[in-house]
């Protein structure tokens, strides 16, 4: 594989092959629809035995459940006004799941934006696969990060994880123990309280290169990404002296697929200008950017794309995934889905429920989407040196065939791109059968 080069601060690494032999498929394969598991078990995210109790009638709250079993308890406390304590099985491998419910330092995450159901004894099933959730928990135990791992047809949640972790049953009652743990979680550097899959929001750096691709091929900029462009190795934002290079062997007049493979910034850079803002922060919120209101149903912080770049040369920087442009894990899950789902954008949702739910937009035109599958393959990388973060994003199939698109990232100095590939290639066959 070609060593990609690394220009004004931005480096994209080697595509791997290694996910299409894994998931048995290339990147442009589709099974047909017939031999998919049934889209009614699998729209609903429901797993075989993933059905809830009925409520409690011993005023005791409901569970969290993950593939049917719960991972969260409650113990009597013999307390009238808080009777009840919360406690959570495996709690630092599902906190970015359950959040956290003490009796003295209030409630997040499931356990808050479902207290009404929970609180009436009612359990929440969820979609996560619990195979893929420890998998990528045991993949980032030891770094600053998080992965999301995103079904690309229904929406489901199959894993959401944040590190560093910490145990909600630690703080979740009130005695003095339970304030010293708080007391060490909530001014941490590392802030392990912060749900770093939904609300951390970071440069995507030449991993955002693909929806400027899109747009080219959206917009009719460019027939295909076979088409050559027409670049020269720096390019000169007009009306500055900035400059955007690229590799001249592979990235002067470069395909969009040779710009993709080589983090050509040049070529993107000029699509940029050529463009203009509007047709790329319109491409950019089809595939759910500038979006305030994401909830799964806890709510997700905004990934923000400018709509209206203060000059050129923020218009190129935004093209790099740099400058204002600003994505959370689940936002990149999410493109990576977009691009491997015929362009259909699913709405992110971790709880099953029995209703339809929110139905895929068409973000991008199948062809689009298609063509841009060829160029990536099914799994890509990505190093933002300015804001020290690594990403790896996925698209391929498990083992039992579900598609599924992963985002990992992970903060640090230097390169983890290979780090975070790792991690993204061991959620890729960790499926639980029982999660199927």
């Amino acid at each position: 594989m070609p060593a990609f080069s690394r220009r004004s601060g931005v480096a994209l690494t080697a595509l791997f092959a290694l996910l299409a032999g894994i998931s048995g498929c290339t990147a442009v394969q589709r099974e047909p629809t017939d031999s998919r598991p049934s889209v009614s078990r699998r729209a609903t995210g429901q797993t075989p035995d993933a059905k809830p109790r009925s409520p409690r009638t011993d005023g005791s709250p409901g569970d969290i459940l993950v593939a049917g079993r719960p991972i969260t308890g409650s113990k009597a406390t013999g307390h009238p006004v808080a009777p009840f304590q919360r406690t959570y099985t495996d709690g630092e491998l599902y906190s970015s799941v359950t959040g956290y419910w003490s009796m003295a330092f209030g409630k997040a995450g499931l356990d808050s934006v479902m207290a009404d159901d929970v609180q009436a004894g009612k359990d929440v099933p969820t979609t996560i696969d619990p195979g893929m959730q420890r998998a990528a928990f045991d993949g980032l135990r030891d770094k600053r990060g998080a992965a999301f791992v995103l079904d690309a047809e229904t929406g489901a949640i199959l894993g959401q994880v944040s590190t560093p972790s910490f145990d909600p049953g630690a703080f979740s009652g009130n005695s003095g123990a339970d304030a010293r743990a708080w007391e060490a979680l909530k001014d941490v550097d590392d802030g392990p309280l912060r749900n770093r899959a939904l609300r951390e929001v970071v440069n995507p750096g030449p991993a955002i290169h693909v929806l400027v691709a899109a747009a080219a091929l959206e917009k009719g900029l460019l027939a295909s990404v076979d088409t050559p462009t027409n670049n020269p190795a720096v390019y000169i934002v007009p009306g500055s002296t900035t400059q955007f290079s690229g590799d001249p062997a592979h990235c002067t007049n470069a395909t969009l697929r040779a710009a993709l493979r080589y983090s050509c910034e040049n070529v993107f850079a000029h699509i940029a200008s050529d463009l203009g803002a509007d047709a790329l922060a319109s491409t950019a919120e089809e595939a759910g950017f500038n979006h305030d209101t994401m909830d799964t149903p806890v709510r997700a912080f905004e990934s923000t794309w400018p709509r209206k770049p203060q000059n050129a040369t923020q218009l190129a920087l935004a093209a790099g995934g740099l400058s204002d442009v600003k994505a959370t894990p689940m936002q990149m899950a999410m493109v990576t889905a977009l691009i491997s789902n015929g362009g259909l954008r699913v709405h992110p949702r971790i709880v099953t429920d029995t209703k339809s739910p929110m139905p895929p937009h068409r973000a991008l035109s199948e062809r689009t989407a298609d063509q841009l599958q060829s160029a990536l393959g099914n799994s890509f990388s990505a190093w933002v040196p300015s804001a020290s973060v690594s990403w790896a994003l996925s698209a391929t199939r498990t083992p039992a065939g579900r598609p599924v698109a992963i985002a990992v990232y992970i903060t640090s100095p230097t390169d983890a791109t290979a780090q975070a590939s790792q991690v993204a290639q061991r959620v890729a066959v960790s499926s639980d059968p029982d999660g199927q």
